[in-house]
């Protein structure tokens, strides 16, 4: 089988190499896949700069998610039949044209949805749906700030609390993010680079504080938002994005790790707020019911057209370094994929 191997940290055009290996083949309780594609995500770009410490030694074949059809069945899985098409997880090992995922981790979807929809219902949206629907309780009328609203697991956040009728405040760079945001229903659109987003929810809240905050960036906005947050207020840090700007100086490092601030619980007590954080490979690991929960969650409000994955962009495997560039340069909207 063919694979994607991560040969050394860096930029994407020096970082992976095109590989044989043989196919595997799957124990008890796992399935083999053959790929249709898979799906990025910012921690691939984290891993391949070598700021991901999840990344396994290198060389690694990277990657979380894959859209294809069972080619074998290990034992003791039921509810499969070869050849079904499903959305799988892998625990990396993503970037290849065949894996190993395990049955509690695969779910069935449908012909309809594209390499970018299907696998934009993976990683992003069960993060966004864990988040906001079995880590926090939230109410039509609640104001919530989302960063990277116009990215895969922003958009997805957007669509799942508009449904509960919040007033959403999301962040992006661009107009033409900006445009997005409008398009998907964000009642306040705030282009970070213009304003200060701290000056900008205050005044179009008219002072009221936020009911919580969806935080992949980390560093200083964590101190930022929680300046945000009312009592009984939430902050889901679901990643850290401000290290790539960090990489390879100490100076830096230490200024980003600084800014996330020192907490001490007596603090939370009292202001009542609270700080969550959110790293799915643990979920999946320690309450796989969970994960499972939230994985057929999502495919369902999908089908049933209560939340529509958008795709950024779909590469050919020929140009990964392309697809893992324009992931890293916060050019995307939506999903971005690979397609064998």
């Amino acid at each position: 089988m063919r694979v994607f191997a991560l040969v050394k940290n860096g930029a994407a055009d020096e970082a992976f190499e095109l590989r044989e290996q043989a196919t595997p083949t799957p124990k008890s309780g796992e399935l083999l896949i053959e790929s249709e594609g898979f799906g990025l995500n910012f921690a691939d770009v984290m891993a391949r700069l070598g700021i991901y410490r999840d990344c396994p030694p290198l060389p690694a074949v990277i990657g979380y998610e894959n859209v294809g059809r069972i080619k074998a069945i290990g034992a003791g899985v039921e509810g499969f039949e070869i050849g079904e098409r499903v959305l799988a997880f892998t625990r990396f090992g993503g970037y290849a044209d065949h894996v190993i995922s395990p049955a509690m981790a695969v779910a069935k979807i449908p012909e309809r949805f594209s390499v970018g929809e299907a696998t934009a219902l993976a990683t992003q949206y069960i993060t966004a749906y864990f988040a906001a629907e079995e880590t926090v309780s939230l109410y039509r009328g609640d104001h919530v700030l989302i960063h990277a609203a116009a990215g895969g697991v922003g958009t997805a956040l957007v669509q799942l609390l508009k449904r509960k009728g919040c007033v959403i405040f999301g962040t992006a760079g661009s107009e033409e993010k900006m445009e997005y945001l409008r398009e998907l229903g964000v009642d306040y659109p705030i282009n970070y680079r213009e304003v200060n987003y701290q000056t900008e929810v205050e005044k179009l809240g008219f002072g009221r504080k936020l009911d919580a905050t969806f935080n992949p960036i980390g560093g200083d906005y964590v101190k930022k938002d929680f300046k945000l947050l009312g009592p009984g207020g939430r902050l889901v840090l679901y990643g850290a994005s401000k290290m790539t700007e960090a990489r390879g100086n100490i100076i830096k490092m230490l200024k980003l790790l600084f800014g996330f601030g020192w907490w001490s619980p007596i603090g939370f007590v009292t202001k009542s707020t609270a700080l969550i954080g959110i790293n799915m490979l643990r979920i999946a690991d320690h309450k796989p019911e969970a994960f499972q929960r939230s994985l057929r969650a999502v495919i369902d409000l999908a089908e049933s057209g209560a939340i529509k994955p958008t795709v950024g962009k779909e590469y050919p495997y020929t140009q990964l370094s392309d697809a893992h560039a324009y992931l890293e340069g916060r050019k995307s909207i939506g999903k971005v994929a690979v397609k064998w």
